[in-house]
């Protein structure tokens, strides 16, 4: 039994190492599926807010820096990132319980929402339309 107590209490240690490298997934978005992104909204519970501090702080601290990312509040939701198109049709649903503050931020900033540097300042002109760029003007001799 002493033989096989090193080896438990080895893997018990790497197990405790590699746990917290593979406990928070990160998203990587899918360009293709994602190339009418214009517009984003967190939808989540205020209750479930209370118990996920990192993703209130985002909520409450955050959005309002970001153009084109509101919140909704819809009763009993986990808090999910909801990725729309010019639309307004849904393009994917990113979970957000897992993450942390700096992990949204990261991640919503990588998708291309503008961050103001105040909640009412004005968005840059190249900008009003991020994170997506403004349709391509289409030449009227499209068959030339």
């Amino acid at each position: 039994m002493s033989l096989l107590l090193p080896p438990l209490a080895l893997l018990l240690l790497l197990a405790a190492l590699v746990a917290p490298a593979t406990a928070a997934t990160a998203y990587r978005p899918d360009w293709n599926r994602l190339s009418g992104l214009t517009r984003a909204r967190v939808e989540t519970c205020g209750g479930q807010l209370n118990r996920l501090k990192e993703v209130k702080a985002f909520v409450t601290q955050d959005i309002p820096f970001y153009h084109n990312l509101v919140m909704k509040h819809l009763p009993g939701a986990d808090p999910e990132l909801v990725l729309l198109g010019r639309r307004y049709e849904e393009l994917e649903r990113i979970p957000l319980s897992e993450m942390t503050r700096e992990e949204i931020n990261t991640l919503v900033l990588e998708l291309g929402f503008y961050r103001k540097a105040a909640p009412d300042a004005q968005v840059p002109p190249e900008y009003v339309w991020a994170p997506a760029r403004p349709p391509e003007e289409t030449s009227d001799r499209a068959d030339l």
